[in-house]
């Protein structure tokens, strides 16, 4: 059974940071293409940012490219968002999604897996 389960959220000030973390079961992780999107409530699923498989290639949304680091550690089945100078405006549940093909997509209709979440809340 494929799992992915986000822990590391939690309540931040402005421009602190956060390390969230999807570590994955049941699946060969390596084959998979990992990205993280976050949605707030009525609000539309938003991609924060992706990685191949290869971890060669990443991606990130323009309202967190240079903040955001995204990364995965094959030997730990885990995946990372690295969130810097964090901002109000990055409050929302994150989630992890996985695709199983190499190559990530920034729309979340590919990705066939997806955590539980995981909320964080930037205060000003």
């Amino acid at each position: 059974e494929v799992q992915l389960v986000e822990s590391g959220g939690g309540l931040v000030q402005a421009g602190g940071s956060l390390k969230l973390s999807c570590a994955a079961s049941g699946f060969i992780f390596n084959e998979y293409a990992i990205a993280w999107f976050r949605q707030a409530p009525g609000k539309e699923r938003e991609a924060v940012s992706t990685i191949s498989s290869d971890g060669g290639i990443t991606q990130y949304a323009v309202s967190v490219k240079g903040r955001f680091t995204i990364s995965t550690d094959n030997a730990k089945n885990t995946a990372y968002p690295q969130m810097n100078n964090l901002e109000p405006e990055d409050t929302d549940t994150y989630y992890c999604a996985a695709k199983g093909y190499p190559v990530a997509s920034m729309s979340a209709a590919p990705y066939k897996h997806w955590g539980q979440g995981t909320p964080v809340t930037v205060s000003s």
